[in-house]
């Protein structure tokens, strides 16, 4: 295990709590309705191309189109997206600032918008923090394409084999770890700290 000089932090399920439900259960109350919604309407595979770069306007024309009927739920997903970032994850928070604040080298890689990363920024100013930060959506490039691990080496000018990357996703550790990295894998609810240990940053 090479030492650490870089950290690279995910954002969505490692800093930020992120969950479509939240508004959608007050917008789609009957269960089963709103199950249709995400499997069929605005699924995963059309919100990912959000992060990868395409302009919520052509994404909306695109499902209205194929769903009349589901225009206003539609629409409702840009417009009360910032419900559905309902909070940060706190504890993580305080160990991503407190790498920092002990002088350690730690930048943000994240499969994002580029609109809703800005209006997360501001709704978590700590977002703003590190030395920088690669958004998918502003890169057109989204995690796991080991394109977008070679931009942010590259535009960090990181050590490969002294870059530990935290991300909840394991497709996007393994990625990175075929590009060189160090991985820590933080699925949902799984404290940071104790994976932090044996790279010796607690």
């Amino acid at each position: 295990m090479s030492q650490i000089k870089h950290i690279v932090f995910d954002i969505g399920h490692i800093l930020i709590h992120y969950d479509p439900n939240i508004p959608y259960s007050r917008l789609i109350p009957d269960e089963h309705r709103r199950q249709f919604f995400f499997e069929h309407v605005c699924t995963s595979a059309w919100n990912i191309e959000q992060d990868r770069g395409r302009d919520w306007q052509e994404a909306e024309e695109i499902k209205i189109k194929e769903f009349p009927e589901w225009e206003t739920e539609i629409r409702a997903f840009r417009k009360y997206w910032h419900e559905m970032v309902s909070h940060a994850l706190d504890e993580r928070v305080a160990l991503f600032l407190q790498l920092q604040d002990e002088g350690h080298d730690v930048t943000l890689l994240t499969n994002f918008a580029s609109d809703t990363f800005r209006q997360a920024q501001d709704m978590y100013p700590f977002l703003k923090t590190g030395r920088g930060v690669t958004v998918s959506g502003d890169a057109k490039l989204i995690k796991p394409e080991p394109e977008i691990f070679e931009l942010h080496s590259n535009r960090f000018d990181l050590d490969r084999q002294a870059t530990l990357f935290i991300d909840d996703s394991l497709p996007n550790i393994q990625a990175s770890r075929a590009h060189g990295w160090q991985g820590i894998h933080l699925p949902h609810g799984e404290d940071l700290e104790p994976h932090l240990k044996p790279y010796g940053l607690k």
